[in-house]
């Protein structure tokens, strides 16, 4: 018998009364311009930054010449998923390789997308600057990263690097290296055991550097 298959929704909700934006970002606006009662249809328009709520950067966000959302290959944000679990990391700790990735190395292999859990989620939309205050990415993981075939990494924070600190040295390395970053997950600490696959595409935005995802992991039983 065959069980249900299970999906887990990884991106947060769009809603301009419930979100987390940087300073430096636009507001987010979800306004109707016709309405059922008014037109017999009922329509809205929106307004947000491309890096807005859970989303993809593409290459071309920090490297002159990169890629674009439009030309990152379907298949790249879509497969395996490896997850590691960092919840006992603290607000601005680093991330290293040494101590925090290397024993999962075997498990890098290429097309595989890798999941990095904080539980800073948990901050996403409430009050003060808690969630902006997340653990970072030491730089010199970007590269060990792409050495092992990783082209995409998700995080449940904002920023692989220190938000708000002017330099973006994990960005630059990995999207200079052809990789691509997802910020904003969400609902990672339910994925616990699974057999992880994931679809992390974005709408299709041409000439973007970065563009919303509607993120989804799922378990994929092993064939018999």
């Amino acid at each position: 018998m065959n069980r249900k298959r299970e999906f887990i929704d990884l991106s947060h909700p769009l809603d301009p009364n419930n979100i987390s934006l940087w300073r430096t970002m636009p507001p987010f606006t979800c306004c109707p311009i016709a309405t059922i009662e008014k037109d017999t249809f009922s329509i809205h328009t929106i307004s947000m930054g491309t890096h807005t709520g859970t989303h993809v950067d593409a290459p071309c966000h920090f490297i002159q010449g990169g890629k674009s959302i439009d030309e990152i290959p379907i298949d790249v944000l879509h497969g395996p998923a490896l997850l590691i679990d960092l919840t006992h990391k603290r607000a601005h700790e680093s991330i290293s390789w040494a101590e925090d990735l290397s024993p999962y190395a075997e498990q890098m292999q290429p097309g595989v997308i890798l999941l990095l859990l904080t539980g800073w989620s948990r901050y996403w939309a409430k009050e003060g600057q808690e969630y902006f205050k997340h653990p970072y990415v030491e730089p010199s993981v970007a590269g060990k990263l792409l050495e092992h075939g990783i082209m995409v990494i998700g995080l449940d924070t904002p920023n692989p690097d220190v938000t708000g600190s002017g330099g973006h040295p994990f960005h630059e390395i990995f999207l200079g290296g052809g990789g691509y970053i997802v910020e904003n997950l969400t609902n990672l600490e339910k994925l616990g055991s699974m057999k992880l696959m994931v679809n992390l595409l974005p709408i299709n935005i041409v000439g973007s550097d970065g563009a919303p995802v509607r993120g989804v992991a799922w378990d994929e039983p092993e064939q018999k």
